[in-house]
């Protein structure tokens, strides 16, 4: 594999940071590529602004057609375009970062914000049927994605029962709504909980499934997204109703599955 680390979190001497030490040493011993984008020891700027695209700030800032033109045109700012480099790169790309809120860190938001522009990450149109290319096809297709996230919740409150909400709920605006909507395949998330309470026999297991789940990514079966260009969906791109009442009967983000997709364990 040639892996892209992108990684959020403040300290690293942090669980999270040695998690990635431990993951980067871990790819190293299976003979795997490796870069890194360490976004606060990069100091990475999340804020979009008319000075990513080189757009004359008088005028009004349309994100889609400044980005998509400033990437065509070769003139996205050198950090944009230095992200977009390793991700041309890589074949398989870690989001790893501390759940906070029900989501990412900021910094990390604001990555993909100015990162997957129109024209790089999205945007794009079947040439034989004129159709847009996202959900499960993309520029991105063919990379694998997974995230690793650690947080202070027990696991089982991070599951279908518990009170935080199920994990793949709170991770489908990233799994779903990001990396599959550009194209790339996501395998199921890794969970490390308990993160305020670490203990030396935790933090071996944790470093011990992490291990294996990466020796196991480019084999792992991905997450049963339905692809938007598939028979599942009708023209005005929603679910045909039978789809959705198929067993188990399911609402919400679940529809958006082929098929039930498995627990998350922590």
């Amino acid at each position: 594999m040639k892996v892209l680390w992108l990684f959020a979190h403040p300290d690293q001497r942090s669980l999270s940071g040695a998690l990635k030490d431990e993951g980067l040493r871990a790819l190293d011993a299976q003979g795997h590529q490796h870069r890194v984008s360490d976004l606060y020891a990069m100091k990475w700027n999340p804020v979009v602004d008319a000075a990513d695209y080189g757009h004359d700030p008088a005028g009004r800032l349309l994100i889609g057609a400044a980005s998509e033109r400033a990437y065509t045109d070769g003139h996205l700012a050198p950090e944009i375009r230095a992200e977009q480099d390793k991700l041309d790169w890589a074949d398989t790309l870690i989001v790893q970062f501390p759940l906070w809120w029900y989501g990412m860190p900021a910094i990390l938001k604001g990555w993909f914000d100015r990162v997957f522009v129109k024209g790089f990450a999205f945007g794009l149109t079947d040439p034989a049927t004129g159709r847009p290319q996202r959900y499960g096809d993309g520029r991105l297709t063919g990379k694998r994605a997974m995230v690793i996230t650690t947080a202070g919740a027990r696991a089982a409150t991070l599951g279908p029962r518990g009170v935080n909400g199920d994990l793949n709920d709170l991770l489908f605006p990233l799994q779903h709504g990001t990396l599959w909507y550009t194209g790339m395949s996501v395998v199921p998330p890794l969970l490390i909980p308990g993160a305020d309470r670490t203990t030396p026999t935790a933090y071996a297991t944790a470093a011990s499934r992490l291990r294996e789940r990466l020796r196991t990514l480019p084999t792992t079966e991905p997450l049963p997204f339905r692809h938007q260009n598939s028979s599942d969906y009708d023209d005005e791109l929603l679910l045909h109703p039978d789809l959705a009442r198929l067993p188990p009967p399911r609402t919400g983000p679940a529809v958006h599955y082929t098929a039930p997709p498995p627990p998350v364990h922590g």
